[in-house]
């Protein structure tokens, strides 16, 4: 089922004008693709709509006049001054389709010693059903040592997931002891030597 319901309406104004005055009333232009089919114009509720956004992967329900279609975001216009959400093209789904999606890479856990996680995939395409499309994928660097990486192959996927990239040698995460700490080690190695 769709994690998220939005009810619009029906969109036939086009062009900048139309676009302001529904920004006016509080409403965001959305376009529905589906395939080779013609796309749907809707006009969705401003507040709910930028709220609903925050999350990633969303399943959407998009309700407008007496139909419904099942969607994900993709792609957002946002103004590059304020920020706020100009208009969303959604791409319609099919219940029990699976499709790719970019979902964000993030890390928990503490590395050995002075070593630091970097992140060297910020996303990873993966191919899920619809109903289950993961938010994020979360990579445990605790206790790794300096030098050690994660890699695609070694990331534990969300279930009924799969991996879409290609090379599963590629890493994810790197972790290493930053440029510098090492220096700073060895002055006050040096330091307590001459003190002694």
């Amino acid at each position: 089922m769709a994690d998220i319901t939005l009810n619009g309406e029906v969109r036939n104004e086009f062009g900048k004008g139309a676009a302001r005055r529904m920004r006016v009333a509080q409403m965001i232009p959305a376009t529905i693709y589906a395939g080779g089919d013609e796309p749907t114009f809707v006009k969705l509720p401003a507040k709910e709509t930028t709220l609903a956004l925050r999350h990633t992967n969303a399943l959407f329900e998009i309700n407008f006049g007496s139909e419904k279609k099942m969607a994900v975001v993709k792609d957002v216009q946002k103004n590059p001054v304020k920020r706020t959400v100009e208009h969303v093209d959604f791409y319609e789904v099919k219940a029990g389709e699976k499709i790719v999606v970019n979902v964000p890479v993030f890390v928990e856990g503490t590395p050995k010693g002075a070593a630091v996680a970097f992140v060297d995939m910020q996303e990873i395409a993966l191919k899920a059903d619809v109903a289950n499309l993961p938010e994020r994928l979360t990579v445990s660097v605790d206790g790794l040592m300096d030098g050690a990486k994660v890699l695609l192959k070694d990331v534990v996927l969300p279930e009924g997931s799969e991996l879409a990239e290609a090379d599963l040698e590629e890493p994810v995460v790197t972790v290493t002891v930053p440029e510098g700490d090492d220096a700073s080690t060895e002055d006050e190695a040096e330091a307590t030597e001459a003190a002694e």
